[in-house]
């Protein structure tokens, strides 16, 4: 959203029972990824600094604590520092939180990034082959099922019966949970937000409309028959498939 329009954002009318409650968190969010936005895009630098607390009060038609929430937000992110009879700054890149789902989301729209999208993959080749050993080891029958759903979400896919990239998104994070290892839970938002990114710029290196299959069967079926070494190897080999096609 432009500067400029920014104040076309507005608050919900009042109406109880945590309507109002809502309303301020969802005006919150919005201010959040306006200003989000504007630092990852670079509308406020050095020579142009992040403004003064009354002036984006007036932008958004918002109260201090409105605004001082969001600031909040962005700064829990990396993206704003504030200091007393300082005022707030934007960050530089470096000290950005690139595992927040936000701050990554927004770096990946400002402009194409196949380099980033190649760091991306680089950490998912050291995390999701883990993920899907320990799968093979801990899954729950409730995740089993997750993850053969999402293989039949992409096989229907293939029929055209299902969306290619949701039913692909579906898989690796049906992974991740299917390791009960947290760390790697909490991945999920995460790496959802780069494969929506990524899944489309490797399908079109490739020529197709869909990730293979039975690359992924495959992963899931060791995960399935509890063969560890199988499930890493066979993860491992998927996600340097797509690694080789951004580097090529």
């Amino acid at each position: 959203m432009d500067p400029t329009t920014a104040g076309s954002i507005r608050r919900g009318r009042p109406r109880g029972d945590g309507f109002q409650a809502d309303a301020g968190r969802n005006l919150t969010y919005s201010i959040v990824q306006d200003l989000g936005r504007q630092i990852v895009t670079h509308v406020y630098t050095e020579e142009n600094p992040f403004p003064v607390e009354s002036e984006l009060c007036r932008r958004y038609g918002v109260s201090r604590p409105v605004l001082r929430e969001a600031v909040k937000m962005l700064t829990a992110k990396g993206l704003l520092t504030a200091r007393p009879r300082h005022g707030t700054w934007v960050q530089s890149e470096a000290r950005w939180n690139m595992l927040d789902p936000d701050v990554l989301g927004w770096l990946l729209e400002r402009k194409f990034d196949n380099g980033l999208l190649v760091q991306f993959t680089q950490m998912r080749l050291g995390i999701e082959p883990e993920a899907a050993a320990m799968a093979a080891l801990h899954a729950s029958h409730t995740q089993q099922q997750a993850l053969r759903d999402a293989i039949a979400r992409m096989e229907a896919a293939e029929r055209g019966e299902d969306d290619p990239l949701l039913s692909d998104i579906a898989f690796h994070v049906a992974i991740l949970e299917a390791s009960n290892n947290r760390f790697f839970q909490q991945l999920t938002e995460f790496v959802e937000t780069a494969l929506r990114f990524s899944i489309r710029r490797t399908n079109a290196r490739k020529g197709v409309r869909l990730a293979s299959v039975a690359e992924h069967r495959a992963v899931a079926d060791a995960v399935l028959n509890g063969d560890v070494d199988a499930a890493r190897h066979n993860h491992r080999a998927l996600i340097q498939g797509a690694l080789d096609l951004l580097k090529a």
